[in-house]
């Protein structure tokens, strides 16, 4: 978007990534498989980090496949040149989340490495099992594995509360459900996006035969309902060298109050997330969310900015890691201040 075209009073945050036009032009030689998912990001059918980076995975395996290398060409050095526009393209529909960043670096990494004496086919198929096997190790099988060590904080009795909608959150609460463990929810929820409504509380709500029992509230109402809540569940969208959890605007003031009233705050988060930058506050770089916003009756209104009324909604903020108590990784429960260590415990200098 043009600085030119930014109210006046958003200038100050004209760096964040602000919302593209849905029909987006497309620009160089982009596969259809690209094209779709750059739609879907932009209109924010596809939410969340991992779905994200699932769903960016899964596509480039489709750009492999059709890849063919020209002559004169290897497949190690063409096809990260090929991938090139198809990532800016996907960029352009919705800035790159941190878990693309790092699943693209690996496979990169991974292209880098190939024989360049195997057969195209050959190698093609070996970079889309190398792209499974990450989707399997980095998260479905580190899911499973924080699952069970953030369940076992879960008692029977106990009142969790959750703040918007997390994937591996959400994967929590239901493992605990379904070992039979007694407790309930308390969904803290917040405008534009409003997933705890959408997502969260009607998954926990259906499931049978013993819904799990829910309260919904939104933000304002936190100072009166921390005084019942055990425990603090969240999620991350990204987590950085120094402690700091970006998430979901809300995550930071909820982090906040709960450490004040002496609530345990625990962060669920997969170590592919990690990132080896530095963050101190939520301004240095942000997303805005969508003018459209789809309310939870399924109807849709659409935010205008007027003469007296501009509109900023930005959908990260960063929490400090003193107000965390325990981040839970497929590594084990690590405290705030041990985050650098992500890479070591992996047997790695990097991620």
């Amino acid at each position: 978007m043009d600085s030119k075209n930014i109210p006046r009073g958003l200038k100050i945050f004209s760096h964040f990534g602000l919302p593209k036009p849905v029909g987006h032009t497309v620009k160089g030689d982009i596969h259809p498989a690209i094209i779709r998912l750059g739609l879907l990001f932009s209109e924010f059918r596809i939410c969340g980090a991992n779905a994200r980076a699932i769903a960016t995975l899964t596509a480039f395996k489709k750009v492999i496949q059709d890849y063919t290398t020209p002559a004169q060409s290897s497949l190690s050095r063409h096809l990260v040149t090929h991938l090139s526009p198809q990532i800016t393209h996907l960029v352009a529909a919705r800035p790159m989340s941190v878990t693309m960043g790092n699943a693209i670096r690996q496979l990169k990494l991974e292209i880098s490495k190939m024989d360049f004496d195997m057969v195209e086919q050959e190698a093609k198929n070996s970079l889309c099992e190398k792209i499974d096997n990450y989707i399997r190790d980095r998260i479905i099988f580190a899911d499973e594995v924080i699952q069970d060590l953030a369940g076992k904080k879960i008692k029977d009795g106990d009142i969790i509360l959750a703040f918007a909608r997390s994937s591996i959150v959400e994967k929590v609460l239901l493992r605990a459900h379904e070992e039979g463990k007694k407790f309930s929810v308390i969904v803290v929820d917040s405008p534009p996006l409003l997933e705890g409504c959408k997502a969260l509380l009607t998954t926990l709500t259906n499931t049978s035969p013993n819904p799990i029992p829910c309260t919904y509230a939104l933000l304002p109402a936190l100072p009166s309902l921390l005084t019942e809540v055990t425990t603090v569940l969240l999620g991350a969208h990204a987590l950085f060298s120094n402690g700091a959890v970006y998430s979901r605007a809300g995550t930071a003031l909820v982090a906040m109050m709960a450490k004040g009233h002496g609530v345990p705050v625990v962060v669920c988060c997969e170590t592919y997330k990690f990132s080896e930058g530095v963050m101190v506050d939520g301004f240095g770089k942000n997303e805005l969310a969508p003018s459209k916003i789809t309310r939870s009756t399924g109807d849709s209104i659409n935010v205008t900015p007027s003469t007296n009324l501009e509109i900023l909604n930005p959908l990260y903020d960063l929490t400090p890691p003193t107000f965390i108590t325990a981040v839970v990784t497929e590594v084990g429960l690590i405290p705030p201040s041990s985050i650098s260590s992500i890479p070591l415990a992996l047997g790695k200098s990097t991620l």
